[in-house]
């Protein structure tokens, strides 16, 4: 029988549905159009390790992650463990940043459907309506991105094991094109075609370092759906370490194997790099497009998991009443958070009527919250550390003395250095429109969390006390 906690959820996720979720999450449709531009900014060698130092980072951020979700296996992630640590403020900054930069990722996944389709058959875009931002929206291609969002938001509201066997699914075809991928540039690639190894000095370095948020954000997702887990608390922490190894992995073999297809100053105008290297050493169009393929795989196991991490933040939410107690509904029969799905889902579903830049905007706002909720994660570690050394941990890093602090400490300087990347003239620096969303999402964030009880001091039972508060300021 399936297995159903006091809060609704069902416990049907093993430790495979655990990484499928994370490693799905991080590699959706980046490496399929960036990898031209690292190439170009940074080199073969300057890109790759560009990734792997990226990786690294994440790697340590993951860690904190995985001792946390261990040892409070609760939805909503990044929200109990701020509540427990810094109280019911900061539990809201924490939680609104991870939920803002979720949100436009999948909004931005809509639109990445109907482009990458696109390449497949020119002729998709029919019956213009409008232009927004220079891009011409046509019925045809958002209508695309809007079907796929109904049938994922479908999915996921009829049950978390449905979804997750979705993603496996796709993640072993999507593999599958991956290793095809390498076995093309290995056989009809060239060292040559690598060259320059470096490019741009370290500024290049910089230049691909700083999309790792983006890129990476995903291994998160584990703790957001953690109460859904039936698997050992010691085993969930290590998911998280693994899903980013993974992912670590995936992008610097993307890098080597694009950099070998094809020459850099062919990748550097090409339409969609990755799919021209693969049809270059395959001599096939058939084969470019079964790359696009893998990329739109990729789009859907992205969507598939944030669409899972956004609705159950925004569950943590309105079950505290942060937000409106409408988004903390759980299904009687499915054990899905379905108000906070149809509310994702919805956006998504709109979100190609938009067009393509106004979207790549949202998704460049969203990468700075997603720093600033891994910078409050790294930092309540570390107050967790002192302040409960003997709350239980089963999966604990660096040992029961100092290590695992030492490595708390460590992420919160990664955490604050990638932050400081995105400041105005640093190498992160946004343009004006994503700077502009950047202040309205938090806007409209600042009117909620003022109007959150003053005086919800951490704990273990601070939700209890932040509930009790709002409940009794309606009467």
């Amino acid at each position: 029988m399936t297995n159903t906690n006091q809060r609704g959820f069902k416990k049907v996720l093993g430790r495979i549905d655990a990484i499928a979720l994370g490693f799905g999450a991080m590699i959706g449709f980046g490496w399929v159009v960036l990898t031209g531009g690292w190439l170009d900014d940074a080199g073969t060698m300057g890109a790759a390790l560009a990734m792997l130092a990226g990786g690294a980072i994440m790697a340590v951020v993951g860690l904190v992650y995985g001792e946390l979700v261990a040892a409070m296996p609760a939805a909503g992630g990044e929200h109990n463990y701020l509540l427990r640590g810094m109280g019911a403020r900061w539990a809201f900054i924490g939680s609104w940043g991870i939920t803002v930069g979720y949100i436009t990722i999948v909004a931005f996944e809509a639109v990445a459907v109907p482009r990458t389709v696109q390449y497949i058959f020119p002729e998709l875009s029919q019956i213009p309506l409008w232009t927004v931002a220079g891009f011409e929206v046509n019925l045809t291609w958002a209508l695309l991105g809007s079907l796929c969002a109904v049938i994922i938001t479908w999915i996921n509201i009829r049950g978390v094991k449905q979804a997750s066997t979705v993603q496996i699914f796709v993640i072993i075809f999507l593999l599958l094109v991956g290793l095809m991928m390498i076995f093309g540039a290995f056989s009809g690639g060239s060292a040559r075609n690598m060259e320059p190894f470096f490019d741009n000095g370290i500024s290049g370095f910089f230049l691909v370092l700083v999309v790792v948020p983006f890129l990476f954000v995903g291994f998160d997702v584990i703790p957001q759906v953690s109460e859904e887990m039936n698997l050992a608390p010691k085993k969930l922490g290590g998911t998280i370490i693994t899903s980013v190894l993974l992912a670590t992995v995936w992008y610097a073999a993307v890098i080597l194997a694009t950099s070998a297809s094809l020459p850099v100053e062919e990748l550097a105008v090409a339409d969609i790099a990755v799919a021209d290297a693969m049809g270059a050493v395959f001599n096939s169009q058939a084969m470019a497009n079964l790359l696009l393929a893998g990329g739109l795989a990729g789009i859907l196991t992205s969507w598939n998991s944030l669409l899972m991490g956004a609705s159950r933040l925004l569950w943590a939410l309105g079950n505290s009443r942060m937000l409106p107690r409408w988004f903390g509904k759980i299904h009687p029969k499915y054990g899905t958070p379905v108000n906070a799905l149809l509310f994702v889902g919805a956006l998504s579903f709109i979100a190609p009527f938009f067009g393509e830049e106004m979207l790549g905007w949202l998704v460049d706002s969203g990468s700075p919250s997603i720093v600033i909720a891994y910078l409050l994660v790294s930092i309540v570690f570390v107050i967790l550390r002192k302040r409960e050394p003997d709350m239980e941990r089963p999966f604990r890093i660096g040992g029961r003395h100092h290590g695992g602090t030492a490595i708390g400490i460590l992420s919160v300087v990664l955490c604050a250095g990638l932050a400081v990347l995105y400041i105005p003239g640093m190498p992160a620096g946004l343009g004006m429109a994503p700077y502009v969303i950047f202040a309205l999402w938090w806007v409209l964030g600042l009117i909620f969390m003022f109007r959150i009880p003053r005086g919800i001091e951490p704990g273990a039972d601070a939700e209890h006390r932040l509930v009790a508060a709002v409940e009794a300021r309606k009467k």
